[in-house]
């Protein structure tokens, strides 16, 4: 059990736009890292793009779930994980991530900011922290 990705973004009135994101591409071969994490990005964007606000939702994409929240305030996670991992985790993890994002991060800045611009630094610590470690 696996997780890839998590991403925050905003769903604005044009489209959506990425405004932090962590990626655990260590299990993929040192090659295919970049193209699997271009891949995810897309991914998380299209899928938050497609979900209405105030929805929640679970997208099976290759051999990935993907996992999407989307608030009515327009602030949106995604998490991609495996097939094996357990949703309501995701979830969960998405509330806290959104919360947390939320309460540290103006809301001036989901309009225009961007992952270089946005200063949150807990998505890799959630990511890592809610990898399950398989013996």
């Amino acid at each position: 059990m696996r997780l890839y990705s998590l991403s925050v973004l905003y769903k604005g009135d044009v489209k959506v736009h990425l405004l932090k994101a962590a990626y655990d591409v260590s299990t993929f071969n040192f090659f295919q890292r970049s193209s699997v994490q271009e891949f995810m990005t897309f991914t998380s964007q299209l899928i938050a793009e497609r979900s209405p606000l105030g929805s929640r939702a679970s997208v099976k994409e290759q051999e990935y779930l993907c996992h999407v929240y989307v608030r009515s305030d327009g602030l949106a996670g995604v998490v991609i994980a495996d097939n094996e991992y357990p949703q309501r985790v995701c979830f969960t993890l998405l509330d806290k991530v959104l919360d947390e994002f939320s309460r540290q991060v103006s809301k001036m800045d989901w309009l225009s900011g961007s992952p270089a611009t946005i200063s949150y630094s807990a998505l890799d610590g959630y990511l890592s922290k809610y990898q399950v470690q398989t013996p």
